[in-house]
């Protein structure tokens, strides 16, 4: 199901949290009812992690991940890059990377499968995501932006993309993807996805804004109207 919540009056929790199937990152210094919605639907089954990424609390939209593996900036210090390591599973690596678009959330969007990347990314950046995320890439644009990880947001169950994004793209993206996608906004009306929204296989987050119509088309995308979190949660340790 779909949770909304706020980080200190700012409906784009998807800059100061991050969430996969194996853990979630939320930004240090905001508030305890921030985090409560979190761990309530999380702390039976991940690891919710407070951290800052180059001091900073825009966790969301400098760090890139999949249950496999998490990519943060270079600029993130070696105290960061500790704590992430001693607060995650063992099962996930985590890479720092050099590249100048260092805003990797905005440049990068994936899921365990595959990842779509901003079109001027590094080729080293591109080898990394590859190995670390275990994901095959594809350097693409949605409704004409670069910025992938701003304007949409993927899971292994569905995504949701640019509310200007061509039928023409939409088809091609989803058989890139091999997921159903649509198009539509969060935080009433707000075309940045990624910012508005963190979703995994069986929750989501989105902003206090968010109508009840947009609620519904994320649950039907992302196909979490309930009964069948604890089902993926098996098949995921199963697999």
């Amino acid at each position: 199901m779909a949770t909304r919540a706020q980080f200190e009056n700012s409906n784009d929790i998807g800059v100061f949290s991050n969430l996969t199937n194996s853990y979630a990152l939320v930004a240090i210094g905001g508030s305890e009812n921030f985090y409560s919605v979190f761990e309530q639907e999380l702390s039976d089954h991940i690891p919710v992690v407070h951290t800052s990424i180059a001091g900073c609390r825009f966790v969301g939209r400098v760090t890139v991940g999949n249950r496999r593996g998490l990519l943060v900036p270079n600029t993130c210090t070696d105290t960061e890059l500790m704590h992430l390591r001693n607060s995650l599973p063992d099962s996930v690596v985590i890479q720092r990377v050099e590249e100048r678009l260092s805003a990797l959330g905005n440049c990068i969007v994936t899921n365990d499968h595959v990842a779509l990347v901003h079109t001027d990314i590094d080729r080293e950046t591109e080898d990394i995501i590859s190995d670390v995320l275990g994901v095959e890439v594809f350097r693409q644009t949605i409704a004409g932006n670069a910025l992938v990880g701003s304007y949409s947001k993927i899971t292994n169950q569905g995504g949701l993309v640019h509310p200007r994004t061509s039928l023409e793209d939409l088809e091609e993206l989803s058989s890139l993807l091999q997921i159903p996608l649509v198009a539509g906004t969060v935080n009433r009306g707000s075309d940045v996805i990624g910012a508005g929204l963190v979703v995994n296989d069986w929750c989501a987050f989105c902003g206090l804004d968010t109508t009840s119509t947009e609620i519904s088309v994320v649950e039907g995308i992302f196909k979490l109207q309930g009964g069948n979190s604890s089902k993926i949660m098996n098949d995921m340790r199963s697999s």
